[in-house]
C-alpha cells in the first residue's frame, strides 16, 4: 500500500482501521452514542451494523415517587426502533433492555416483544431483561425457544404470566432470576429448568412472599439462592450433580428432599424467622455431608446449634477439609467442637471472630493444620486476656493453647480487625450490585450478592496478609 495514502492526518486515521475493529470499538460505546456515528457518512452507517452489543435503558435520574407511574417515552421507542432498523439482520451477541411498561399498556408490551424477537432471530447469545411491568408480562415465544441463547437474565419485580409448555433453550447454561414472580412457582423447575437441558448455573434472588418449593435439575452444577421476606415453610433441592451451593434464607420447618450427592462447596446463611417457630434443618445438614469446603455464617451456627439441642445428630463429614465458622453466641461455640469430632480430614479452620468464645470449651483432638482468625485486633486480645485473668488462668494469651489444648503442629494466621489496620471497616457493595447481579460471558461461576457469604472476605483477608508478608520480606532483603 502506498505510504502517501496512509499519511492522511490524525483526523482521518481511524477510517483506515479494518471495519471489524471499528465495529468492536463501536460495541464498547453506549448504544445511543454508537447510533449517532451513523450520520457521519454512508460508511459509518454500514459500520454500525457490525455492533454486536445493544444496551437500552429508559431510566430517568431523580424520578423518585414518579417511577410508580413511569413508562418509557416515545423518544425511547424511536431510539430502539431506529437502532434495530439500522442493523438490519446482522448478527448480535448481547441485548440488554431495561424499561418500564404500564400495567395494561398492550402497545408498549408489543414493542418489547418485537424488539426481543428481532435479536433472537439474529443469533443472540446473551439477553438481559429488566422489565418493570406492574401487570402480567408474557415473554416472547421466540425468546423461550431460542437455540443460540447461552445466558439469560430476568428481573426485577417482573410478574410473568403462565409459561408455555414448549419452553426449549437447548444452549442455555447460565440463568439469573432477580425478583421474578411466576404464575405458579412450580414452573421454575417443571417448565423453565426442564426446558434447559444443559443449564449449569442458576442465580435466584427473590424478595417477596413466594418462592419455589422445589429446585430440581439433573445438570445444574452451581446454585446461588438468596431469599428475603417470604412465608413458605419448606423447600427441596433435587440436584444430583450440584457442586457449589450458596444458600441464604430463613431456616424453614423442613427440607423434604435434599439430593446433593455431588456437592463439593457449600455456604450457608440461615436466619431465624419469626413465622417459623421450630425450624428443622436435619435433612439439609445430612444432605451436605459430602462437602469438602463448608462456610457457616453466625446465624447458621445459631440455628444448627438450636436444632442439635432438640435432636439433630451431626453426620460424619468424611470429605470436609476446610471449615469457616462464625458465631457471636457463647453457647453456640460448642457446635465447633462437635463438628471437629465429625470431621476426620479437616485441615483448615477459619474462625470469623473470637468474640464470645467461652473459656470452658476446648477443642477435641483433630487433624487441623492451619487456623485462620479473621478480624482479630488488639482490643480482642486484651479482652480475652482479661477473661483469662478473671478466671485465675495465669500466663499470656496463646491462640494455640486457647483453641487446641493438645494440638497437632499448626499454622496460625491472624487477619487484623479493620479498625486496627487503619481501614474504615466498610465492606458495602455498590447499589448496582445489590440491585442486580450478572456474569461475564467467560465466567463459569456465580457471583454472590449476600453480605453474609464469607468467601470473598476470606480471600481478601488472606491476600492482604500475604501482601504484607511479601512487602516485609522485600524490605528486609
Amino acid at each position: 500500500m502506498d505510504a502517501k495514502k496512509l499519511d492522511t492526518g490524525p483526523r482521518d486515521a481511524i477510517n483506515w482501521l479494518p471495519d471489524e475493529i471499528l465495529g468492536k470499538i463501536l460495541s464498547l460505546l453506549a448504544t445511543k452514542q454508537a447510533v449517532s456515528t451513523s450520520v457521519l457518512s454512508k460508511k459509518w452507517r454500514t459500520l454500525f451494523k457490525l455492533v454486536d452489543t445493544l444496551e437500552f435503558d429508559d431510566s430517568v435520574s431523580g424520578m423518585g415517587e414518579q417511577e410508580a407511574s413511569y413508562v418509557f417515552p416515545e423518544s425511547f421507542k424511536d431510539l430502539v426502533d431506529r437502532t434495530v432498523a439500522l442493523q438490519c439482520d446482522y448478527p448480535i451477541r448481547k441485548l440488554s433492555l431495561k424499561c418500564h411498561v404500564g400495567r395494561d399498556d398492550e402497545q408498549r408490551k408489543a414493542c418489547v416483544g418485537r424488539w426481543i424477537s428481532n435479536v433472537v432471530g439474529r443469533g443472540v447469545s446473551e439477553v438481559v431483561l429488566r422489565i418493570n411491568d406492574r401487570g402480567l408480562h408474557f415473554l416472547s415465544p421466540q425468546l423461550l425457544t431460542c437455540k443460540t441463547l447461552v445466558k439469560l437474565t430476568l428481573g426485577t419485580r417482573l410478574f410473568l404470566g403462565k409459561l408455555p409448555s414448549y419452553v426449549s433453550l437447548p444452549s442455555l447454561k447460565f440463568l439469573f432470576i432477580h425478583s421474578v414472580f411466576f404464575d405458579d412457582f412450580g414452573e421454575l423447575s417443571n417448565v423453565l429448568l426442564a426446558g434447559c437441558p444443559v443449564v449449569e448455573a442458576l442465580y435466584l434472588n427473590q424478595n417477596g412472599e413466594s418462592m419455589p418449593y422445589t429446585i430440581s435439575s439433573p445438570t445444574l452444577k452451581r446454585l446461588s439462592v438468596h431469599y428475603e421476606y417470604h412465608f413458605e415453610s419448606v423447600i427441596s433441592f433435587d440436584l444430583p450433580n450440584l457442586e457449589y451451593l450458596d444458600y441464604s434464607d430463613y431456616a424453614l420447618y423442613g427440607y423434604p428432599q435434599v439430593n446433593l450427592e455431588s456437592l463439593v462447596e457449600a455456604y450457608l446463611n440461615l436466619d431465624k424467622a419469626e413465622h417459623v417457630e421450630s425450624p428443622d434443618v436435619t435433612k439439609l445438614i445430612m444432605g451436605i455431608r459430602n462437602v469438602e469446603i463448608l462456610s457457616l455464617s453466625p446465624d447458621s451456627v445459631g440455628v444448627i446449634y438450636s436444632c442439635c439441642k432438640y435432636g439433630l445428630l451431626l453426620p460424619v463429614f468424611n470429605n470436609l477439609v476446610s471449615l469457616s465458622f462464625g458465631t457471636k453466641k457463647t453457647r453456640a461455640w460448642k457446635l465447633l467442637a462437635d463438628i471437629l469430632k465429625q470431621s476426620p480430614k479437616l485441615e483448615t479452620l477459619i474462625i470469623e471472630d473470637l468474640n464470645g468464645y467461652p473459656l470452658d470449651v476446648s477443642m477435641p483432638l483433630n487433624q487441623v493444620k492451619e487456623l485462620q482468625i479473621l478480624e482479630y485486633g488488639e482490643s480482642d486480645d486484651e479482652r480475652l486476656q482479661s477473661r483469662l485473668e478473671s478466671k485465675n488462668k495465669l500466663g499470656s494469651f496463646d491462640f494455640e493453647k486457647f483453641l487446641f489444648p493438645i494440638p497437632p503442629p499448626i499454622k496460625i494466621t491472624v487477619s487484623p480487625h479493620p479498625s486496627d489496620s487503619g481501614g474504615d471497616g466498610s465492606n458495602s457493595k455498590s447499589s448496582s450490585d445489590d440491585e442486580f447481579v450478572s456474569l461475564d460471558s467467560s465466567t463459569s461461576g456465580l457471583c454472590s450478592s449476600s453480605e453474609h457469604v464469607r468467601k470473598k472476605k476470606m480471600k481478601r483477608n488472606n491476600t492482604e496478609a500475604e501482601a504484607d508478608a511479601s512487602s516485609s520480606d522485600t524490605s528486609s532483603g
